[in-house]
């Protein structure tokens, strides 16, 4: 799932914090920023970080959350009721462009990978946002009448996340074409239930 960059909403200490976190972790990654980074970019002394943030665990799962609430996740489009389901599972192969010109991919994928134990509360709250993008395009593909949405729908985010993450390597915000050309040809032949054929 890709993210646009979430801009200044206010001059706080917690929210340039969280600014800061979400540029610096998409640009050098969670595990190659350290809290003095964070502080720096922000910037905030120290005490100030930990006061709103004990733990880099901590910062990392807000800065998670705060992409989350920015309205510019696939969440977002997912769940607009103003546009056709059809419209809105294809929006899933559009990446965006970070104004820095990188791709920087999906947050949740790079959070995951970098705290690979599954019991981790970051991996955690990564594999729940995946999960919930998965019932968000099961309900979807059902209101298109198709025959077993669960298998489409796996088949799409998988190949929405193969895209942004190829995407990212490639630094290609056009290689979705591609992932969207494969979603348009299950889409289109997709058995529908008797009655939507």
């Amino acid at each position: 799932m890709s993210a646009e960059p979430v801009r200044r909403a206010g001059r706080g200490g917690r929210e340039r914090v969280l600014t800061a976190a979400i540029s610096l972790f998409a640009r050098r990654g969670i595990a190659a920023t350290t809290m003095e980074d964070i502080a720096a970019e922000a910037p905030v002394s120290k005490r100030t970080l930990y006061a709103h943030f004990p733990t880099k665990e901590d910062l990392v799962l807000a800065q998670l959350e705060h992409v989350l609430g920015s309205g510019h996740t696939l969440f977002e489009t997912l769940t607009r009721t103003d546009v056709p389901p059809r419209d809105r599972i294809l929006a899933m192969f559009t990446l965006q462009r970070w104004p820095d010109g990188v791709v920087h991919g999906c947050p949740f994928i790079h959070a995951a990978t970098e705290h690979p134990d599954p019991a981790d509360r970051v991996h955690a709250f990564a594999r729940e946002q995946k999960m919930l993008m998965l019932t968000l395009v099961t309900g979807l593909v059902a209101e298109l009448g198709i025959d077993d949405p669960e298998s489409l729908a796996e088949q799409l985010v998988t190949l929405a996340d193969g895209a942004v993450s190829r995407a990212m390597v490639l630094n290609d915000p056009d290689y979705g074409r591609h992932a969207r050309a494969a979603a348009e040809t299950l889409l289109d032949h997709a058995p529908r239930r008797p009655g939507d054929a």
